[in-house]
């Protein structure tokens, strides 16, 4: 487990494997930051899917709106949802998406980010200052490497809660 240095700005993501700690980057994104948070708080990425995992890349999830569905069969309109909550606008920086960076997931319009999020499997320079990064995995990326791939995954794995540290 990490030391967490500021358990406002650190998220307790749990997935079947054990606890992934992230650290928000608050200085950076702060509407990103506080988006994140107000949504862990109200306990809408409890049993959400990861509903895009593409090996080499990145694991997808944070489809509030569809991606707690029970019938896998649903979840392919994961990915189109989000939140009811207004979007949120980019927040871009010169912070690289490496390997554990948390990054707003989108449509083409940059301003659109609303709940999805994606966690690097590995160094994704080709997104820099396209998508903005608002989060690190400090431990538990061993837990992220061993979600199940696919778009969408036949049977897919989900962030059991998902917990601002200060709460916890």
């Amino acid at each position: 487990m990490a030391e967490i240095k500021d358990p406002e700005n650190t998220i307790l993501m749990e997935l079947k494997g054990g606890t992934v700690t992230i650290q928000l980057l608050p200085d950076l994104a702060p509407k990103h930051v506080e988006r994140m948070k107000e949504l862990a708080r109200a306990g809408k990425y409890d049993n959400v899917a990861f509903h895009r995992v593409i090996e080499g890349f990145m694991a997808q999830t944070g489809d509030v709106a569809n991606g707690n569905m029970e019938d896998n069969f649903n979840l392919r309109a994961a990915g189109t949802g989000g939140s009811d909550l207004p979007n949120v606008p980019a927040e871009f920086s010169k912070v690289p998406h490496a390997r554990g960076s948390i990054g707003a997931a989108r449509s083409a319009n940059p301003d659109s980010a609303n709940s999805q999020f994606f966690i690097n499997f590995k160094d994704n320079d080709f997104l820099n200052g396209q998508y903005t990064v608002y989060g690190q995995v400090i431990s538990g990326m061993e837990h992220v490497d061993a979600i199940t791939r696919g778009e969408p995954p036949a049977n897919p794995d989900r962030m059991i809660s998902v917990k601002v540290a200060a709460d916890a």
